[in-house]
C-alpha cells in the first residue's frame, strides 16, 4: 500500500450537492479518474444511500491491515436511512488515510440535516445547481470549448432552442456537433441544418415568424411541422415562451435598467435582446397580453378541449395576427 500524497484526496470527504444530475455525474467521473490516476489499483464501491446497510458502509470505508486504497461513493444521500445518519457522520469524522469518501446529495429539504453536518467535515463541496434559462447557452459554449471547438453566441442559443433546457441533452448535442464538424467554429447555420428535423426547432421557427409578422410563413411552417409529427403542444409552448419573454422585456425596459439586468429578468442571453427589441417595435404591451391569453386558450384546446388540434393552431395564428395588427392601430 502506498502512502497518500500530501495533496491527495484520499483520507478526505468530498460532497457533490445539487439537483443538476448531469453536472453531478460529470464531477463524480472526474473525481474517480483522478483517484485512479493516483492509485490505479484502488477499489471503487458505489451504492445508493437508500440501499446502504451499516455493515456495508463500514466495510466500504474501514481501514484494515495491508488494505488497498478505496473510493466509497454514497449516491442519492437524501435517501439515507435515518438510523445510518450518525454512522455516516462518524465515518466522515475519522476516515482512514487510504479511503476517499464521496457523498452525492441532490439538495432540497430531504436529508438536509445530514448534509449540514457533513459540510464542515468535507475537504471539497462541489455545487451542481439547476441551470437558469440565461445560463444554458453559455453552458453549451463552455462544453464546446472543452471539446476543442467553439460555439458562437447565436449558435449556442439555436442549439438550446433545438434540444431544450436539459443539461444532458445540450451536452449530448454539443458532442454530436463537435464530432461531426471539422470547423473550428460551429455556426448558427450549421446548428439549424443539423437539427432541422427536430420538433423543437420547428416550433420555435413558427413562433419566430409569428412575432415577426410573417403570417404566411408561420402557417406554412406550422403545417409542415404537424405533418412531420411535431406535437401541437410544442407549438403552443414555443409561442407561450416567446410572448412571455416579450412581456418581461416590456416590464424590464420600463425601469430603464442596463441591458445585462434586463436580459437576466427576461431569461435570455444579452445578445438575444436585440431580437426581442426588434420584435418589441411591432408589438404593444396590450397586444402581447392579448396574445398570451390567446395562446393559453389554444394550449388548453390542443390538450383535449378541441376536436381538431391543427385547426385550433391555425385559428390561433390568425388571432395572433389580429393582435399584432391591433398594435399598429393603437
Amino acid at each position: 500500500m502506498l502512502s497518500p500524497m500530501v495533496d491527495s484526496s484520499f483520507g478526505t470527504l468530498v460532497l457533490i450537492v445539487g439537483p443538476e444530475s448531469y453536472l453531478a455525474e460529470q464531477h463524480l467521473a472526474e473525481l474517480l479518474t483522478d483517484a485512479r490516476a493516483e492509485f490505479p489499483m484502488a477499489t471503487v464501491s458505489v451504492v445508493d444511500a437508500a440501499l446502504l446497510t451499516e455493515g456495508q458502509l463500514l466495510e466500504m470505508t474501514g481501514s484494515a491491515l495491508l488494505a488497498a486504497e478505496s473510493v466509497a461513493v454514497v449516491n442519492a444521500a437524501d435517501g439515507l436511512p435515518a438510523e445510518l445518519a450518525d454512522t455516516l457522520i462518524g465515518v466522515a469524522k475519522d476516515l482512514p488515510p487510504e479511503t476517499l469518501l464521496i457523498v452525492v446529495h441532490p439538495g432540497g429539504v430531504k436529508g438536509r440535516g445530514v448534509l449540514d453536518k457533513l459540510r464542515p467535515l468535507a475537504r471539497r463541496v462541489i455545487d451542481c445547481p439547476s441551470l437558469k434559462p440565461w445560463e444554458l447557452a453559455k453552458f453549451a459554449s463552455d462544453r464546446a470549448r472543452r471539446l476543442g471547438t467553439r460555439l458562437d453566441g447565436e449558435a449556442a442559443q439555436r442549439l438550446v432552442d433545438a434540444v431544450g433546457s436539459e443539461a444532458r441533452s445540450i451536452a449530448g448535442a454539443v458532442e454530436q456537433l463537435a464530432s461531426d464538424s471539422s470547423a473550428a467554429t460551429i455556426s448558427a447555420a450549421h446548428v439549424r441544418r443539423y437539427f432541422a428535423g427536430r420538433a423543437e426547432v420547428s416550433s420555435f421557427a413558427v413562433a419566430d415568424d409569428v412575432l415577426a409578422g410573417n403570417h404566411g410563413a408561420a402557417i406554412e411552417k406550422l403545417r409542415w411541422a404537424l405533418s412531420t409529427g411535431v406535437a401541437p403542444v410544442l407549438v403552443t409552448s414555443a409561442l407561450a415562451g416567446s410572448f412571455r419573454a416579450l412581456g418581461k422585456y416590456f416590464e424590464a425596459r420600463a425601469d430603464r435598467r442596463p441591458e445585462p439586468a434586463i436580459a437576466k429578468d427576461v431569461g435570455v442571453p444579452p445578445w438575444k435582446l436585440k431580437d426581442i427589441a426588434r420584435q418589441a417595435r411591432a408589438w404593444s404591451p396590450a397586444a402581447v397580453g392579448a396574445a398570451i391569453k390567446a395562446v393559453a386558450k389554444a394550449d388548453a384546446d390542443v390538450k383535449g378541449a378541441a376536436v381538431d388540434a391543427e385547426f385550433a393552431l391555425e385559428r390561433l395564428l390568425t388571432e395572433l395576427r389580429g393582435c399584432l395588427e391591433s398594435s399598429k392601430v393603437s
